[in-house]
């Protein structure tokens, strides 16, 4: 049983378990019903996902520094009760069952979803393949 990290709307891993979509917004243009079946996530779980004004100003940004401070506010963001105990939930589950968590961006080490595996593995979660 594990955890895997993966890009929203791509093709999914034999074994994958649930995709849940870790996003502020769903996908634009695809209808509700359609979400999984084009495989960008089973569940909708943006209390995972960075706060707007977190990502504008990664996006108002440049270089390293803006993605340090991303990520520390992020951080910041996913100590707060809620957030931590929600990661605290996937981290336990990840050791009886499988799914994955994910966001749109193409590159995993500039999104989001590169920090939620930190917290997690921090906090125990079995990982797919590791």
């Amino acid at each position: 049983m594990s955890v895997r990290v993966v890009r929203l709307g791509s093709p999914r891993h034999a074994g994958e378990g649930l995709r849940i979509g870790t996003v502020r917004r769903p996908p634009r243009g695809i209808r509700k019903a359609e979400f999984a079946t084009r495989n960008y996530f089973d569940v909708w779980f943006p209390d995972l996902a960075p706060a707007a004004a977190t990502i504008a100003r990664l996006k108002s940004g440049r270089g390293p520094s803006a993605w340090t401070a991303f990520v520390r506010r992020y951080r910041s963001e996913m100590a707060r009760p809620g957030p931590s105990r929600v990661l605290d939930l996937l981290a336990a589950l990840s050791q009886s069952a499988d799914f994955s968590v994910g966001c749109y961006c193409e590159d995993e080490a500039r999104c989001h979803r590169s920090v939620l595996a930190q917290l997690l593995h921090q906090r125990g979660a079995r990982f797919a393949g590791g």
